[in-house]
């Protein structure tokens, strides 16, 4: 998985260091490095390429390279550190400057090699820069109460192997109150579902009115999200600076939502959303 070159070695960073490629920024961002210690061990650092720059980290080949890069893709711990590690430095350098982060465990080997990638990569890199400035993401998801269905106030009737009739004491009349309560259950969850519908139509329109860009996720499970209950929206939305205040109260009205729904607001994010088109890096074998 790593962005092979084949350059002969000229000096100590271009020699086929294996480098990981965090993220990237305008060239003139010289400032954008995180000063904290380097979350992968070799120390943060910029390679710069027509107006471009890259925040890269060298890293041990007997981790990341091949082989044993796969056996942590294939470790959920170790997955779960290199994702922490990554976002780490993304969100700081996000803090900093406009960046548009790369995929995870995207790797060059030589700082040619990073050249080269931004050079491919320079037309979508440059365009989405300029399109997620002075922007931050935001998360908006609305929950609907799970809840447990209504219970059946009877069982099921019973129906006797020679004709419709019931066998209960009431005959076929138990038949008929047991359907009608089975419908109107049934109508009701699907009164609830539209109305649930129709009040994320609402507030999605209300947010994009506040947004650049807006992005619809699809719906997050609990298992994954941690939240009880049914996802029903999960959106994103580009909101420029300046209008941050305006979203905020956007959102605080959105809050007043009917019994059973939960508005959850999440941000702000580096626009991961709004560059997962662009972010190019994909490391070639």
């Amino acid at each position: 998985m790593n962005h092979d070159d084949d350059t002969t070695p000229q000096d100590g960073h271009r020699d086929g260091t294996l480098l990981y490629v965090y993220t990237v920024v305008e060239a003139s961002a010289r400032d954008a490095l995180p000063d904290f210690p380097p979350p992968l061990g070799g120390g943060l650092r910029l390679v710069e390429h027509a107006q471009l720059a890259a925040v890269v980290e060298p890293v041990d080949a007997r981790l990341f390279d091949e082989e044993p890069l796969r056996a942590q893709l294939e470790d959920i711990d170790r997955l779960s550190a290199l994702a922490r590690a990554h976002h780490s430095v993304v969100a700081a350098v996000g803090e900093r400057t406009t960046t548009v982060p790369l995929q995870l465990a995207t790797l060059c080997r030589g700082e040619e090699s990073v050249r080269r990638l931004l050079e491919e990569a320079h037309p979508q890199l440059t365009a989405t820069l300029a399109r997620i400035a002075g922007a931050q993401e935001w998360g908006v998801k609305v929950h609907a109460d799970s809840g447990a269905p209504p219970p059946d106030p009877a069982p099921a009737p019973t129906y006797a192997p020679g004709g419709p009739q019931a066998t209960g004491p009431e005959g076929g009349s138990a038949g008929r109150d047991y359907l009608r309560r089975r419908l109107k259950d049934r109508r009701t969850r699907e009164t609830a579902a539209e109305q649930a519908a129709r009040t994320c139509e609402d507030v999605h329109r209300t947010l994009c009115g506040h947004a650049s860009a807006a992005v619809l996720h699809p719906p997050q499970q609990p298992l994954v999200s941690g939240v009880a209950g049914r996802n029903v929206l999960n959106a994103a939305y580009l909101v420029p600076v300046h209008a941050r205040q305006d979203f905020i109260d956007a959102v605080a009205s959105a809050q007043a939502l009917p019994p059973g729904l939960r508005l959850e607001v999440t941000g702000p994010w580096v626009p991961y959303s709004f560059t997962a088109g662009d972010r190019c890096g994909t490391p070639t074998s």
